[in-house]
């Protein structure tokens, strides 16, 4: 399971020296993995506590990035907890689902998909 913490990335200052950037991807670093792909979607969900997303898959690489909270992220059958700075790669096909840690706190994430080439629309009420 691919988790990368905003806290494990040191600032590089750019843009003539007036922004620090944490790269949680390296520019290109992921160019074989997504060439000849597209962006797919870019959206914010929250999952309420006790509540849960489905266990699903589609054909893209899919991205969480935890704004706050934590819950369980559940990748082909492996389990991590994930929190607040966590960037999340799920591959395309691979079923994964999330849920918050406890029934009394929500999970709110920035999610963005590259979709594979080829692949058609996803129905995403239903996946």
């Amino acid at each position: 399971m691919d988790v990368r913490n905003i806290e494990d990335v040191a600032p590089v200052v750019e843009h003539n020296g007036t922004v620090p950037v944490w790269w949680m991807v390296d520019a290109r670093e992921m160019k074989d993995l997504t060439d000849g792909g597209f962006l797919e979607l870019v959206n914010e969900f929250e999952v309420a506590g006790g509540g849960h997303v489905d266990p699903h898959a589609h054909p893209t690489h899919e991205f969480y990035y935890v704004l706050r909270g934590r819950g369980v992220m559940t990748i082909a059958g492996e389990d991590r907890v994930i929190g607040q700075g966590d960037l999340v790669h799920i591959p395309p096909d691979t079923v994964h689902s999330l849920r918050p840690v406890t029934d009394h706190a929500p999970i709110r994430c920035f999610c963005f998909a590259i979709g594979v080439p080829g692949a058609g629309p996803v129905n995403y009420t239903t996946h």
